[in-house]
């Protein structure tokens, strides 16, 4: 058994709701019971909402000198009182902690009523309890190492992943749902692995999953297509901050789209991850460096850039090393360090020294502070990587390049050991205010930094990618689960730290994390491994027990009903029309937008002052390729919850909005789809019930219910009639978006089948995984 299993002994599932401050009275009698109390699962999480602030990392924050955050300050003698203890192990009455935090007096009541925060009975009951089991400090379960715990014996379950899933199920009380129905596997499975909907003919091969078309073979087939890539790359977009311009006011264009080609191309291949993160972090320090490996570290550079004239250039380099080592800890180690960048972290165990000993490691690149006003803007900002035409028929062949110009990619170059800066900390964060200097280096509280890797990017690389890092693996599986099931095992995926959320289902996370590296960091693999599980091929179906006992799926015994990723609503509809151009990579475009939307927001100045919409192949692109201005995001994109991509993001809202059905039932694109679909349907059938067959097989990504076609029917019927009786609205009706209409499918039939069809696309279960 693990340490973390050890720790976790006791029924953990039931702390979730006391560490969020949401518990409910059920779960707080549960948690009262529990036979060992865990300082990290049980005592933290109070500590940090309530304590820490006032007495835990940050120094400069710190009452009366103490630390609650620490067992040698917590045990320590008071500095005001030193014949008094903060904590006397086993001895509630003796300890000043309790004596405070039961008080009835405001002069000495903890936490002080004037921080509005107070801690609940049971609350209190529970650090009683901790105290007289011995007040037990625990290093924080994050950073601990990984190790991999047993796995539970289970009675179901179809691989490694279902027993850890059924014991928490089996704790509160649940059962799993049935597999859900081979339609909506395929649905579900496509639109996780290449985010399109399944192809009628891919519905007919693999139905009933028959005659050696396993659902085995189905993920095989899936994770080999090339918009196995597109689809994962969105996630990793975000992570790093991907745009089209430089931000700012100006807001400029910027070629940076040959990073996406290639985060497209390394998903595809399979690139392991701890290389995939090398190659990024420091592709242009290992040792006679490809040209590919230098075009990956254009992830460091996708930041924002500022053109504007007046600016004092090393304020702003230092905003751009800040962001490098924000994305860096945050993306790829899943802690708030930012924090740290202006004082101590208030609590996490990080130093404003250790933030800038991992700040130095982005500090020597060749990168400026400014190179010039808008007139004098380059499309890339030294280092620039230049791609030749040979390049692209050799090493660099994934790049999808239309025209016979050079490309120009920011990219990483570091300074010659002469020129190497020394990095001070920051006065208050403040670029004109350095202080004592520091040397590159990690958080110890993390892992220490080994003296065997230079210190640079490509040691930094190494450290992050070592077996004993606690958190990228942890991290990263926990990604790629969010991706799956909507929610990570960690919650507060950006957030592994003590103000993050508790892992449900901690052993799991641990026992995925060790696994992932124990098979060389393989992607694929491990998105096969969870999609093969019986948890995630449970039905949906929701029961009233479900709603009473697990409202938000936490333990997982059914599947989640999730809204699909902006751009792949885009991409269902465009795909299930027929329109969907599947080019590869290449430059991003323009497609429909709200006139004046641009012009709004915009110096006036600059090739992008004006929205030039992109015409014929271009407007049905996937929603990946849409061009992304930082001062004007894509409208469509961010009110179905998309990143605006001005910092790292790794988590994505999901709301429920009215603009969100104005765009379905308003929007160009998806009105236009409708409009081909339907003359392509009847084209094909004479029969309007097996052009609406056929509708609802390419949107739904099922066969109609009996009651679902007489419903249709009828509304095709009353559509005809209202068309037939108003020949004036045809045309009006059908004249939406540039995809050529030929004068005979302006009929009254068309019309009615397009109002059929938009029906389809407006319903929830369209644009819904289940």
């Amino acid at each position: 058994m693990s340490a973390l299993s050890k720790i976790l002994a006791a029924s953990l599932a039931l702390t979730l709701g006391l560490a969020s401050c949401k518990t409910s009275s059920t779960d707080q009698a549960d948690l009262l019971a529990t036979d060992q109390v865990s300082y990290n699962f049980h005592i933290r999480p109070i500590l940090s909402d309530k304590c820490f602030a006032c007495h835990g990392p940050d120094a400069n924050k710190r009452e009366a000198d103490l630390r609650l955050d620490t067992e040698e300050g917590a045990f320590a003698s008071l500095k005001e009182n030193p014949g008094k203890f903060a904590l006397v192990s086993g001895n509630p009455s003796e300890s000043e902690v309790y004596h405070r935090i039961t008080s009835a007096d405001p002069g000495e009541v903890m936490p002080p009523p004037e921080s509005n925060l107070f801690l609940t009975e049971s609350e209190i009951t529970l650090i009683k309890k901790w105290i007289e089991q011995g007040a037990k400090y625990e290093p924080h379960w994050a950073f601990m190492p990984i190790e991999k715990p047993q796995i539970p014996k289970s009675d179901w379950g179809s691989n490694e992943i279902d027993p850890f899933v059924f014991q928490k199920m089996k704790e509160r009380g649940l059962s799993p749902n049935p597999e859900a129905n081979s339609f909506a596997l395929i649905k579900r499975a496509s639109l996780d692995l290449t985010g399109l909907p399944p192809s009628p003919d891919l519905l007919t091969k693999y139905a009933g999953f028959k005659n050696g078309n396993t659902y085995g073979k189905l993920l095989d087939e899936l994770l080999s297509q090339p918009a196995f890539g597109e689809k994962l790359a969105i996630l990793w977009l975000d992570i790093s901050r991907y745009s089209d311009s430089y931000g700012y006011q100006d807001d400029e264009f910027r070629s940076q789209w040959p990073y996406r080609d290639w985060l497209i191309h390394a998903f595809n291949k399979n690139l392991p991850y701890n290389e995939f993160l090398t190659w990024q972090l420091a592709g242009d320090l290992i040792p006679n460096p490809t040209k590919e490996q230098i075009l990956a570290t254009a992830f460091n550079r996708n930041h924002k850039y500022t053109e504007e004239g007046g600016v004092i250039p090393e304020e702003y380099r230092i905003e751009y090393v800040l962001d490098k080592t924000n994305t860096f800890s945050k993306g790829i180690l899943g802690i708030t360090m930012e924090c740290a960048q202006c004082h101590d972290h208030k609590y996490d165990p990080f130093s404003q020294q250790e933030y800038y000993e991992l700040f130095a490691f982005f500090n020597n690149s060749r990168e400026k502070g400014f190179e010039g006003d808008i007139s004098q803007t380059k499309p890339a900002k030294t280092p620039i990587l230049w791609v030749e035409r040979e390049d692209l028929d050799g090493i660099l062949s994934f790049i999808n390049h239309p025209d016979t110009t050079q490309l120009l990619i920011s990219v990483m170059g570091e300074l010659d050991e002469s020129e190497k800066r020394t990095t001070y900390i920051l006065d208050r964060g403040v670029y004109d205010a350095p202080t004592v200097p520091v040397t590159a280096s990690t958080p110890s509280s993390i892992l220490e930094f080994d003296e065997a890797y230079e210190k640079n990017r490509l040691g930094l690389a190494q450290w992050a990618t070592s077996r004993e890092n606690p958190l990228t693996s942890r991290v990263f599986v926990n990604l790629i689960w969010q991706e799956v099931f909507g929610k990570g095992i960690v919650k507060s995926a950006g957030d592994f730290g003590m103000q993050g959320d508790l892992p449900t289902h901690p052993e799991l996370l641990d026992w995925l994390a060790a696994d992932f590296m124990e098979n060389d960091w393989d992607i694929k693999r491990l998105l096969k491994q969870i999609m093969s599980s019986s948890t995630y091929r449970q039905s949906a179906e929701i029961s009233k027990k479900h709603l009473e006992i697990d409202p938000e799926n936490l333990y997982l015994s059914r599947s989640s009903r999730l809204r699909l990723p902006a751009e792949n609503i885009q991409d269902l509809i465009l795909a299930s029309s027929g329109l969907l151009v599947t080019e590869l990579g290449g430059p991003s475009v323009k497609p429909y937008q709200p006139s004046g939307l641009w012009e709004a927001a915009t110096s006036g100045r600059g090739t992008l002052a004006t929205y030039i919409q992109d015409e014929g192949e271009k407007l049905y692109r996937r929603g990946i390729y849409n061009f992304i201005k930082l001062t004007v995001p894509p409208p469509k994109a961010i009110i179905f919850d998309s990143s605006n991509r001005d910092r790292c993001e790794i988590s994505r809202n999901r709301t429920n909005t009215p603009l969100q059905a104005l765009v379905m039932m308003n929007d160009p694109m998806v009105l236009e789809a409708a409009r081909v679909l339907s003359t392509k349907l009847s084209e094909k059938h004479t029969n309007p019930e097996k052009a609406i067959e056929e509708a609802f097989l390419r949107i739904l990504c099922r066969e109609m219910k009996s009651q679902e076609k007489n419903l249709l029917k009828k509304y095709f019927d009353e559509e005809l009639e209202y068309f037939n009786t108003h020949p004036e609205e045809v045309e009006k009706t059908l004249n939406i978006g540039e995809y050529p209409m030929s004068t005979s499918a302006i009929t009254a039939e068309n019309a009615a089948l397009m109002q059929v069809i938009m029906s389809l696309y407006n319903l929830e279960e369209t644009i819904t995984k289940s």
